[in-house]
């Protein structure tokens, strides 16, 4: 048996409706203040205001930060940290996409404990103790809401950084379906295929245990199962749910067992090309399901044991062979690429971000090893 260590951190209240429960839960963690991150595009949907509108009948005070952007950057976490500093919330909620989230973590990262986001780059860096969090997801994808890290990228040289730390954990995750379902179809799109690609990965890497294998085996059912459905039903609450459920235990499944190559293979392409996480995921998550099969294909076959050949899975006996061809089946159905050449990538610069994905930390937890010469490989196979 592999050895773990998990302690629940986030209590996940799920249900239509429940983010109109904000204001009460907030209360319950003896916040009269609170600083709400989010985006323009979920302050436009009316998101935002309801959340507010909870809080107000709470009697919680709230001051709105809306100055998030896709892909947060030390930017937008330093003008939310001088809002901050001016406002002094006592709580902190990201509601929002992944970025809203992690947004909220970093704001608190450089409040509570000072200096910059660059500090926090890593794992454990934060000295003293942080604001209690409410996450409000409203995509079902990053899974930021059950997780210690915080995914903010250098402006000036554009790097991802991953800062991790577990008092950086949402005291609370609000999962409102209802909250989703305006969301245009590129972005279930997109955040679908990210969800899914967090619980094939984790499933496979060298960390892999008991804890994290019952989160992706069960956000791998609810995931796989559900996708063409919201992108063929985007009213269906059922389906929208079952997404949202199946992107939080993805990420408790990464906080258990960390991610592979397919993320470390995407993010060269987002910091060079633009392409944004989702996208860059499918690109490059079948080529990978490949590459690590024909090592670990065992793995994939016990997890497709699971799903019964039943609604478009692919049957157990085709294997990770299957597997790669079912997804790649899933981006298609989502309208996004399959190839790098596609997207503008230039063949002559697939060297080069081999080089900088063999930096990538996620890398380091894939099951088979991964090098220059071995993510090159990939990125050619894509191409």
């Amino acid at each position: 048996m592999i050895p773990f260590d998990y302690q629940p951190r986030t209590r996940i209240v799920y249900g239509p409706d429940k983010v109109d429960q904000l204001g009460a839960l907030a209360g319950e963690l003896g916040a009269r203040r609170a600083l709400v991150v989010s985006d323009p595009g979920i302050v436009k949907a009316g998101h935002a205001a309801r959340g507010l509108n909870s809080l107000a009948k709470a009697s919680i005070e709230a001051q709105l930060f809306n100055g998030v952007e896709e892909n947060p950057t030390t930017d937008n976490v330093d003008a939310g940290v001088a809002l901050c500093k001016r406002y002094q919330p006592e709580l902190i909620i990201g509601l929002g996409g992944g970025s809203s989230m992690d947004c909220a973590k970093g704001i608190n990262f450089i409040y509570s404990g000072g200096g910059r986001m660059q500090d926090y780059w890593g794992v454990g860096k934060a000295t003293r103790p942080m604001l209690p969090m409410i996450a409000v997801p409203t995509t079902a994808g990053t899974g930021s809401e059950t997780q210690s890290f915080a995914l903010i990228s250098d402006s000036k040289t554009h790097v991802k950084m991953a800062c991790g730390d577990k008092k950086a954990s949402f005291r609370i995750a609000i999962l409102d379906p209802t909250l989703t379902v305006s969301q245009p179809p590129i972005v279930t799109a997109l955040t679908g295929i990210d969800a899914i690609a967090h619980a094939l990965e984790t499933y496979v890497t060298k960390v892999r245990n008991p804890v994290s294998l019952a989160f992706s085996r069960e956000s791998w059912l609810l995931l796989a199962e559900n996708f063409t459905r919201v992108l063929d039903e985007p009213e269906n609450l059922d389906a929208r749910g079952a997404m949202q459920l199946g992107a939080c235990f993805a990420g408790l499944a990464i906080e258990n067992s960390m991610l592979g190559a397919t993320h470390a293979l995407a993010n060269p392409l987002t910091a060079r090309y633009g392409i944004v996480h989702g996208r860059a995921i499918g690109l490059m998550l079948p080529h990978v399901i490949r590459f690590n099969g024909a090592e670990f294909g065992h793995w994939y076959q016990d997890l497709l044991e699971g799903t019964g050949g039943t609604n478009g899975f692919p049957k157990p006996e085709s294997g990770y062979q299957g597997l790669a061809e079912f997804v790649t089946k899933l981006v298609v159905k989502a309208g996004l690429p399959t190839r790098l050449g596609e997207c503008g990538v230039e063949r002559t610069k697939l060297g080069e971000m081999a080089a900088e994905a063999a930096k990538q930390w996620t890398g380091s937890f894939n099951p088979r090893r991964v090098g220059e010469a071995e993510l090159l490989t990939l990125y050619e196979t894509a191409y």
